[in-house]
C-alpha cells in the first residue's frame, strides 16, 4: 500500500496546478468554466489533485458536495473553496487556517474582512517561511562542513 501511496503522491505533485493558474494569472485560464456542478474526477483533473485528496477535504469540512447515490456533485462554491484551499496550501497554511480564511467570507462584510485577514496572515506566514529558510540554510551549511570533515577522516583512515 505504501508504494501506491507514493505513486499517488508523485502523480499529484507532477499534475498539481501552480499558483499562477490558481490565481488566474497564467495563459490558458481565460476560459471560465460556468457549469453548475462538477464531478469529483472533473475537479481532480482540473486542479491536479487525487480523488483521495478531495474526499479528505470533504471530511475536514472544506468541501460539501451534494450526494446523488454514490456520486459526489461539487458546486461552483465548492470549486472556489478548493481553489482557495490549494492557494493556502501553497502559501504554507494549515488546512485549519485555510478553513478560517474561507469561513470569514460568510460573515457580515465578509469579503473585506477576508481580504484583510488573509493579507495579515500572509505577512505573518512570510516571516515564518523566511525564518525557516534561514534555518534550512544553516542546516545545509552544517551538513556540508560535516560531510567534508567525515570524508577527510575517511581518507586518512584508509591510507
Amino acid at each position: 500500500m505504501t508504494e501506491s501511496n507514493d505513486a499517488e503522491r508523485a502523480d499529484e505533485e507532477e499534475n498539481r496546478v501552480g499558483i499562477e493558474q490558481l490565481l488566474g494569472l497564467s495563459i490558458g485560464t481565460e476560459g471560465v468554466d460556468e457549469r453548475e456542478t462538477y464531478r469529483i474526477g472533473d475537479l481532480a483533473r482540473e486542479f491536479g489533485v487525487t480523488l483521495r485528496t478531495l474526499r479528505f477535504y470533504e471530511d475536514r469540512g472544506l468541501l460539501s458536495p451534494e450526494r446523488r447515490g454514490t456520486t459526489r456533485l461539487y458546486s461552483r462554491r465548492d470549486r472556489m473553496r478548493l481553489r482557495l484551499v490549494l492557494i493556502c496550501k501553497i502559501l504554507g497554511f494549515s488546512l485549519t487556517e485555510a478553513k478560517q480564511i474561507i469561513e470569514i467570507y460568510y460573515q457580515p462584510n465578509g469579503e473585506r474582512k477576508q481580504i484583510e485577514f488573509a493579507l495579515s496572515r500572509m505577512e505573518e506566514q512570510r516571516k515564518i517561511l523566511q525564518e525557516q529558510e534561514r534555518e534550512i540554510q544553516q542546516s545545509l551549511h552544517a551538513m556540508d562542513v560535516t560531510m567534508n570533515f567525515v570524508r577527510e577522516r575517511e581518507g586518512r583512515g584508509s591510507a
